[in-house]
């Protein structure tokens, strides 16, 4: 029986194609049956519910999970203790790490107080659905504050902008926003300002009508404005200050001493009068003085 030599190279290449083919997959299923190296791991403080903008950490509101040391979050915690009785002041969801910049410190305050960064102050102003941008100024958006009224010393009314870029910390009494962003009907609207902003919006509340203008919270831009008047808006000039406000007066020229000592204002002596009209009873009789009589 003779066999072809071309079927004998055709049977070979293919065992040996096969055995290379195996012995790649018993490599690979060699490596994956060893068990990998364990990796260190670290307990963190994790939320075990939503927790809500202003609310207080409890001992049930969080729970420990491991995590792999590489993966340990930063500013995170490993103790349930190092987090227990601190206010909220970003909203942590469930499963999420509890760090430090969510969290204010330990008696710094419920509700809005831990909110208020050091340095800082919460404001609130009287607002209704107009001033209010029809209840669309929500916790975490930013406004300006306008103030209509009259400048002292003027007669016209004027409307300024003396707040720029101002966070809105709540809308009446709600300190975060709706998810679902529906406006607040809210008679009170509290900003976060400087002590000296502070000042500012007091006196514009007092002493004119304030009005607040929603901005994009991504635009830090603050604008220059000079303000404009009632008469801008139908297109009269602004009356000029007088001249004399403008040009200032000349002061008085120091006198001359050596003038002074020569020119003496000379004395004048009054006129007697020619005649003098005399009236006794009816009669009118005009009469001469006694020294021009006797001229």
């Amino acid at each position: 029986m003779r066999v072809d030599r071309r079927f004998l190279i055709v049977v070979g290449c293919s065992l040996i194609w096969a055995f290379l083919v195996a012995g790649l997959f018993y490599r690979v299923a060699s490596r994956a049956g060893h068990p990998r190296a364990a990796q260190p791991e670290r307990p963190v403080v994790v939320a075990a519910r939503p927790l809500p903008l202003g609310d207080v950490i409890a001992a049930d509101s969080v729970k420990i999970v491991q995590v792999p040391e590489n993966l340990f979050p930063k500013g995170g915690f490993s103790r349930v203790e190092e987090v227990l009785e601190r206010p909220v002041v970003s909203p942590i969801q469930p499963d999420e790490p509890v760090v430090e910049p969510r969290i204010a410190a330990k008696g710094s305050g419920l509700g809005l107080a831990p909110m208020i960064p050091p340095g800082m102050r919460a404001m609130s102003v009287r607002v209704n659905d107009v001033v209010g941008v029809a209840g669309f100024v929500l916790p975490g958006m930013r406004v300006d504050v306008l103030v209509t009224g009259h400048v002292p010393g003027g007669d016209d009314t004027t409307t300024t902008t003396v707040l720029q870029n101002i966070l809105a910390l709540s809308a009446g009494q709600t300190i975060q926003p709706d998810s679902k962003g529906q406006p607040i009907s809210a008679t009170v609207v509290t900003l976060l300002v400087t002590p000296a902003q502070a000042e500012s919006l007091t006196l514009a509340n007092s002493e004119g009508k304030i009005q607040l203008v929603l901005r994009n919270s991504t635009d830090q831009e603050l604008s220059q404005t000079t303000g404009r008047q009632l008469r801008d808006l139908y297109g009269v000039e602004r009356s000029r200050p007088a001249l004399a406000a403008i040009v200032p007066a000349r002061a008085p020229r120091s006198p001359d001493p050596v003038r002074a000592r020569v020119e003496v204002a000379p004395s004048v002596q009054p006129k007697e009068p020619d005649e003098v009209v005399m009236i006794r009873g009816n009669q009118k009789v005009l009469e001469r003085p006694a020294s021009k009589v006797g001229n």
